[in-house]
């Protein structure tokens, strides 16, 4: 447990956390919606810090980044907790608080994590699997150490994370895949939260020479109609141009959604000749052969 950045006392021991855009209003012994920062005596605590939920050696194209650092492997670990409560996760068990019950892993130091990643020959270490945003303390701390030993620092993330904290690791930062989940109406409804705060965070990545991949998970019935992928594709060009680089997945049922099926064939094959149509250069199929 450590003391939190990014967060201000307000009256009677409340205090609002500034990590995240839900900018969490917390009374005293109160979790914020990533359930893993927390009121104690009206400063905020950072219940996960210094704990890895999972680590493994990746692929980098499992990221997934197909252009940095190709054929390498990437140092990945995770900490437990996330600010998305999409009700499709496929990594429920250490992002949901509900379903990590309080088990926030093993104790390891960032030195550590630092020192495997190279004595596994790895370029780079990726945070990833959970959200990186709920362990920024724990993730910023290895990032330093990492870029004295001219390793790599990638985030695999949501995207929703406040202007000023994203600024602190950007001198960090070498690249990033930012999930972005579909259009407003499905961050409203799904994921509580707002596709502008994701499409900034890509914005102020690409602006610092970050490079940045982006991954729209496709979800029956969710955000999978070609009206909808049509917006979202026509949405991110305004912003970001036609050059960047565009992953598209197939969903697998998972979590509360094991009632749908697997994103067929068709889908992904529409969403990839949508994004061609509208002058997106670069789309990648993922969780297929």
């Amino acid at each position: 447990m450590k003391q939190a950045m990014f967060w201000k006392s307000l009256s009677n021991q409340q205090i609002q956390c500034n990590l995240c855009p839900h900018r969490c209003v917390l009374t005293k012994d109160h979790l914020g919606i990533c359930g893993v920062r927390k009121n104690i005596d009206g400063e905020l605590f950072s219940l996960n810090n210094g704990y890895t939920i999972s680590r493994a050696i990746d692929p980098i194209e499992k990221k997934p980044l197909y252009h940095f650092l190709p054929k390498t492997r990437t140092y990945s670990l995770a900490s437990v907790g996330c600010n998305f409560s999409c009700p499709w996760c496929q990594n429920h068990e250490i992002s949901q608080k509900s379903d990590f019950k309080n088990n926030y892993g093993e104790p390891i130091s960032p030195d550590k994590h630092v020192s495997l990643a190279q004595a596994y020959h790895c370029p780079s270490i990726s945070y990833t699997y959970s959200e990186p945003t709920v362990f920024f303390e724990y993730a910023l701390e290895i990032m330093k150490l990492a870029k004295e030993k001219n390793l790599s620092n990638i985030w695999v993330s949501n995207g929703y994370i406040t202007p000023e904290a994203l600024q602190e690791i950007l001198p960090y930062l070498d690249a990033a895949n930012i999930d972005v989940k579909g259009n407003e109406d499905v961050y409203k409804n799904y994921c509580k939260g707002d596709l502008e705060s994701v499409l900034k965070t890509i914005e102020t990545l690409r602006k610092n020479h970050v490079h940045v991949e982006v991954t729209t998970l496709l979800i029956p019935g969710v955000n999978d109609s070609f009206s909808q992928i049509d917006e979202l594709v026509q949405t991110m060009i305004s912003r970001f141009g036609t050059d960047f680089i565009w992953h598209v997945s197939r969903f697998f049922p998972n979590y509360h959604m094991k009632d749908k099926v697997a994103t067929s064939l068709n889908s992904l094959n529409h969403a990839y000749e949508i994004g061609k149509r509208l002058g997106i250069e670069q789309i990648y199929l993922g969780n297929v052969y």
